[in-house]
């Protein structure tokens, strides 16, 4: 035990700061965003996780932002040309409910053929928008890219012409998969050796990432939150009727675009091994029909309901609405879903994909399944559902992943890499 203090010693005089600055708060961090992966009015869901980590840190933080979100050129915007379409409806520029500035400029992109050009072209449609925004006064301390390629290398290029730092953010494929192509790889790892710093959304993803030989001391790990006050419970009989998904049976629930890799055929497969469950799948894509065919197929369609993709304010009566959301993905970054379900009261059964292990970390509320078997996937439902957790219990661990302390991380990230980068510029 530390003895106890003479109090006969005179005090000694601490020196007090002024007022003034006492109370003086930090400048403020001009933050240029820069990623292809930003909803619009033509693409609302598109790259909705960067808007969302976006929102909180302007929020939370003294941070200034402005988003430049290159779109690739296409002549129409006719319906009949599908998703193509929605790159000419992109508003040229667009203030979003949350009041963050975007512009969106067009670049030339040739399908397959066009990906090796793809950052340079991205960088030179973006400059002019980039010297607007320095004319009307903003003139960003550094770069925030979203997507290591092609957003990250583009970013890299913006970067070395106007002379500030940029940090970059992983998601999940750009690391799995683009970081380790010949072209993509080599440019991605210019990028990195350039960056002030990467950013990983998981430790998994940050795994990933060191068996690609990125410099360790660059990583650093910003999980995801979830937005407590978007995603709630409501009544479950009440969220069903809404959706139209009435009926007998435990509800199953599966979000995310119709594709490949979220690979809803395996969790039509579950209700083969669960008869009296039902499936409701949220999303669009061009496997829609595919997975309407499967279910028929297979016999399970009348158990099958297809709904378009909704709204985030929407989804809380989705998940609410279901017994068990399922994540069938072949692979992921950080799931957002599954902490999204969990806000809302709703457990979950995931494959063991991304992050998935980082979310799930208590069994009452999720399961995780360690092979891609609609047998194991099914008992795993069965399991949860014969003691199934309280919502507020599931509910509460979705609330130990907050966005305050991330937004805090992020901005104090910013603030070391520029103050290192003005390190590495002052004369010696």
């Amino acid at each position: 035990m530390a003895p106890a203090a003479d109090t006969t010693e005179p005090p000694v005089a601490v020196p007090v700061a002024p007022r003034a600055a006492a109370t003086q708060s930090p400048a403020r961090v001009r933050a240029l965003v820069f990623t292809s992966l930003f909803p619009s009015h033509a693409r609302p869901r598109h790259g909705i996780f960067v808007e969302t980590r976006l929102n909180h840190l302007v929020k939370d933080c003294p941070v200034d932002v402005r988003v430049v979100s290159p779109v690739p050129w296409f002549p129409s915007a006719s319906p009949r040309f599908g998703s193509y379409a929605a790159f000419a409806a992109t508003p040229r520029r667009d203030t979003r409910s949350s009041g963050i500035q975007v512009s969106h400029p067009r670049y030339w992109m040739v399908p397959r053929l066009g990906v090796r050009f793809q950052p340079d072209n991205m960088a030179r449609a973006a400059w002019a928008d980039i010297e607007r925004l320095r004319q009307h006064g903003f003139q960003p301390d550094l770069i925030d890219a979203h997507y290591l390629y092609p957003d990250g290398v583009a970013a890299a290029i913006v970067a070395r012409r106007l002379g500030v730092p940029f940090v970059m953010t992983a998601r999940g494929t750009d690391v799995n998969v683009l970081a380790g192509l010949p072209g993509p790889g080599r440019r991605v790892a210019q990028a990195v050796r350039e960056a002030g710093a990467v950013v990983a959304v998981s430790q998994s993803l940050k795994s990933a990432m060191l068996a690609l030989d990125f410099p360790e001391s660059k990583i650093v790990v910003l999980r995801n939150g979830v937005d407590l006050e978007r995603f709630h419970p409501v009544d479950r009989l009440a969220a069903r009727a809404r959706l139209g998904a009435e009926g007998q049976g435990p509800l199953l629930l599966s979000v995310g675009n119709l594709v490949p890799e979220k690979d809803q055929a395996l969790a039509i497969k579950v209700l083969q091994r669960l008869p009296l469950h039902r499936l409701l799948l949220i999303g669009d894509g061009p496997l829609r029909a595919p997975l309407l065919e499967h279910a028929a197929r297979i016999g399970v369609a009348d158990r099958l309901l297809l709904r378009p993709a909704m709204p985030q304010q929407d989804l809380s009566h989705a998940y609410a609405a279901a017994d068990v959301l399922l994540v069938t993905s072949t692979r992921e970054g950080w799931p957002n879903v599954v902490l999204e379900s969990l806000a809302c009261g709703t457990p979950v059964v995931a494959l063991d994909v991304g992050a998935v292990r980082e979310m799930l970390t208590d069994a009452r509320v999720g399961r995780i399944v360690e092979r891609r078997d609609s047998v194991l996937v099914a008992e795993a439902v069965s399991e949860l559902m014969a003691l199934p957790p309280a919502r507020e219990l599931a509910r509460r661990h979705a609330a130990l992943f907050d966005w305050t302390s991330i937004s805090s991380g992020q901005l104090q990230l910013f603030r070391r890499v520029m103050a290192q980068h003005a390190a590495g510029r002052r004369p010696a």
